[in-house]
């Protein structure tokens, strides 16, 4: 088994995660994450009465574990992009996987449920605001994955050579990956009344998602290039920002993830509907009896 020294692995002085400040025995093995600190709450008061086990924040790191209808539930919120994400997807793991006592890798290793809640712009004219979107494949901008051993492995290689050739992709940046979501859990969250697509993962809201305010895009005409595109019947449907990091390093993991979030902005419309909150309720609710 794997030993982890202090420089790999931080613990605080009370045995929780660097950046989490979440002991192992908080980490329930069905999770949710969210971007925004405060949703983590919003999520909460779903939660079965006197069932909250632990409160917890660390900078933008939120974690509420407890109950909705007798399933043990977490929710953390991620803060904004992949970066974070990298933070989150290791440490979670690092609770559910790793003996914080020994700092060795256990010998029989749990499986999380980890399903990303979140907002989004739909790319495509057919995608309503207020649709729950499901990212069967998400598509990293991000280049994280790329630092990670086997990257080609668990990723669509077809998928992301036809992308970069078809949209003209910035040279000098990261190579976009494309890796599919747990298609078990995506089954369970989505049913039949949730739509499913491929999701882009920026690296960014202004430019790395084709918006122009003060500086030019290396790629004028990226987002055009986007909606047009096509590979093997599955078409780029919306643009999300944390995604592709979770579903790639769950899948080296060993763990189910996916991504859902509410249409919230019809990019080839220019629309937009910042009342959405009603919206994200009913998906929230959703998504804790579904899990």
């Amino acid at each position: 088994m794997k030993h982890f020294p202090a420089s790999q692995l931080i613990i605080n002085g009370d045995g929780s995660a660097f950046h989490l400040h979440l002991r192992p025995e908080f980490l329930a093995d069905k999770i949710i994450l969210v971007g925004d600190q405060d949703r983590v709450n919003m999520v909460a008061s779903f939660f079965d009465e006197g069932s909250i086990e632990c409160d917890v924040q660390s900078r933008e790191f939120h974690t509420i574990t407890g109950k909705f209808q007798g399933k043990r539930i977490s929710c953390i919120s991620t803060g904004i992009g992949t970066d974070n994400c990298d933070i989150v997807m290791n440490e979670i793991d690092a609770l559910a996987n790793i003996d914080f006592n020994t700092r060795e890798e256990k010998a029989e290793k749990r499986v999380l449920d980890i399903v990303r809640i979140g907002t989004s712009g739909a790319m495509q004219e057919d995608i309503p605001l207020g649709t729950f979107l499901v990212s069967q494949k998400s598509i990293g901008f991000d280049g994280v994955l790329a630092f990670y051993k086997d990257r080609d492995k668990i990723a669509d290689l077809g998928f992301e050579k036809a992308l970069v050739d078809f949209i003209g992709y910035p040279k000098k940046a990261a190579v976009p990956y494309v890796v599919a979501a747990n298609p078990e859990l995506v089954n369970r969250i989505a049913k039949d009344d949730m739509t499913r697509g491929c999701t882009i993962a920026a690296n960014g809201f202004y430019g790395p998602q084709g918006r122009v305010l003060r500086v030019d895009l290396a790629v004028p005409d990226i987002n055009e290039k986007i909606t047009e595109f096509r590979y093997e019947g599955q078409r780029i449907t919306n643009y999300e920002m944390e995604g592709s990091c979770i579903a790639g390093l769950a899948l080296h993991m060993g763990h189910r993830a996916m991504t859902v979030c509410c249409i919230i902005a019809q990019r080839k419309v220019e629309a937009a509907n910042t009342d959405y909150k009603p919206r994200i309720k009913e998906l929230v609710r959703t998504v804790l009896e579904r899990i």
